[in-house]
C-alpha cells in the first residue's frame, strides 16, 4: 500500500512539474513575440519601447 501511494505520488509530481515547464514554453514563445516586435515597430527615434 505504501509503494502504491508513494508511486502515485510520484506520479503528480512529475506531471504537475511537466505542466509548469508546458506554460513555461507558452510564456516565453510570447516573450519571444513581444521582443521581435518591440525591434519591428521601433519608433524612428531608435528608442526602445521598454525601460530595460
Amino acid at each position: 500500500m505504501g509503494a502504491l501511494l508513494l508511486v502515485l505520488l510520484l506520479a503528480l509530481i512529475l506531471g504537475g512539474v511537466g505542466f509548469a515547464v508546458h506554460i513555461l514554453w507558452w510564456v516565453a514563445l510570447v516573450v519571444l513575440v513581444l521582443w521581435i516586435l518591440g525591434f519591428v515597430f521601433r519608433g524612428s527615434g531608435g528608442g526602445r519601447w521598454y525601460r530595460w
